[in-house]
């Protein structure tokens, strides 16, 4: 007997699944931001730190990179209450995501400010800027949009990466979706359109970093 779909019995939990999104939203813009500042930070560390501090930002960089982020995250969440440090679930979750998003978004501003010719700097220098002007107006502006591209990459990965954040008992689009489907029984229905929302929620972040970018620099992703 042909599969008789009735995505219907999804209605009266359409709040629910919205709610879901809009928690799945708000905990992928927060670990974008977090990841960004991690990402720059740690670049920073590893062009122009001390050699300890470039030790520790590269351990950092290959652990969260060749780790699975699942681990990391029930590392966070039920490994650290062992060592006395209990975060609540949306926030490790939050943590966990702009840890596993920053460990590869240094490696990302690193490769763009490296790109920057060292001509640059020299000009900025001769022309009186202070070395903290140099670094935000001279290299890192360059260095943004040589590698925007990449790290819009990152950014959508994270958005989609947050589905992980379910496995603690955060209350994203996923989770609701799992309670849904344990009252349907409508697997199928309530997994096509989780995958539909996620789909438009992607391509929606696709189109704002594109405009942000011809805004910056004059040109699409």
């Amino acid at each position: 007997m042909a599969y008789q779909f009735q995505f219907e019995a999804l209605a009266p939990y359409t709040g629910q699944l919205v709610q879901g999104m809009l928690n799945t939203l708000g905990y992928a813009a927060s670990s974008i931001v977090l990841g960004l500042a991690i990402g720059a930070a740690g670049s920073l560390a590893l062009i122009y730190g001390s050699k300890p501090l470039r030790g520790m930002t590269r351990a950092y960089v290959e652990f969260f990179r060749n780790t699975p982020s699942l681990v990391q995250l029930f590392l966070i969440y039920f490994g650290l209450p062992s060592l006395g440090l209990r975060l609540e679930a949306p926030v490790a979750g939050v943590i966990s995501l702009a840890l596993y998003c920053g460990a590869y978004m240094v490696e990302v501003f690193r490769s763009g400010l490296l790109s920057v010719p060292l001509g640059l700097s020299e000009a900025g220098a001769a022309l009186g800027l202070r070395p903290r002007q140099v670094l935000l107006h001279v290299l890192f502006v360059p260095a943004l949009r040589n590698v925007f591209p990449a790290l819009a990459s990152q950014m959508v990965l994270t958005l989609i990466g947050t589905s992980l954040i379910s496995q603690i008992g955060v209350e994203d689009i996923f989770h609701a979706g799992s309670f849904i489907d344990s009252r349907t029984f409508r697997s199928f229905e309530v997994y096509l359109v989780i995958c539909v929302m996620y789909f438009v929620a992607v391509q929606a972040l696709r189109v704002i970093l594109g405009f942000i970018q011809r805004r910056l620099f004059g040109r699409a992703p």
